[in-house]
């Protein structure tokens, strides 16, 4: 899994991983957060997430990390807004109102590039790295996101084996795992979505769950 696979998907046009919509999960459990208005809230590998434009409507300011130069255009271009873009280091950044997106590595991001952050929403970054990089994105989001920091992520579990990533599954033991040391987690819910995915179901998987997840960062261990 490198740099070039993704920027050919989105060149290519082969995004069906980017909704259409909102996240229902996240409209159902950001609320729960507490999360103050106006608080910048971090979301890791955005794509052009149509959810950045909710969390802005909903009073916060977003900062997503995207690779695809393509994908961050799209986004601005498709939400009507004209960003102002400047370089910073080896990424660039994109702001427009609420929202800036850092176009670039996520693991090229500095901490000083998103102290500001104090909420975390992943939907589908932990999901589309294989499990070395997975070890390594949750180290770098240990580094960028202070202690009191909250979050919510989705993601997918599935028999592996009988489907290729990405995305790719990370159960509810691995996500324990990898966030065991200086995170708290809280699984909010577990939904059979299998019927909802033609892409999985006509691979013949028995069960396809999306679980749900509220984290909060603590002093690491």
């Amino acid at each position: 899994m490198d740099e070039a696979f993704w920027l050919a998907r989105w060149e290519q046009d082969q995004i069906g991983f980017h909704l259409r919509e909102v996240n229902p999960y996240l409209q159902r459990y950001w609320p729960s957060l507490g999360l103050a208005r106006g608080s910048q809230v971090l979301v890791p590998l955005c794509g052009k997430t149509l959810d950045m434009a909710w969390l802005a409507g909903q009073g916060y300011r977003v900062l997503g990390v995207e690779l695809a130069q393509r994908a961050v255009e799209d986004f601005f271009t498709e939400q009507g807004l004209e960003p102002d873009v400047r370089q910073e280091g080896a990424l660039q950044r994109y702001s427009a109102g609420a929202v800036e997106i850092l176009q670039g590595d996520f693991f090229a991001v500095a901490p000083e590039q998103v102290a500001d952050c104090k909420a975390l929403y992943d939907r589908a970054a932990l999901i589309a790295l294989p499990p070395a990089m997975r070890e390594d994105y949750v180290a770098h989001l240990s580094r960028l996101l202070a202690p009191g920091s909250c979050g919510l992520m989705v993601t997918l579990d599935y028999q592996q084996s009988r489907l290729d990533g990405p995305p790719f599954a990370v159960p509810e033991a691995e996500v324990r795992e990898r966030f065991g040391g200086g995170w708290q987690l809280e699984l909010l819910e577990r939904c059979d979505v299998l019927e909802k995915n033609w892409k999985f179901a006509s691979r013949g998987l028995d069960s396809l769950h999306e679980p749900v997840f509220r984290l909060h960062r603590v002093a690491a261990e």
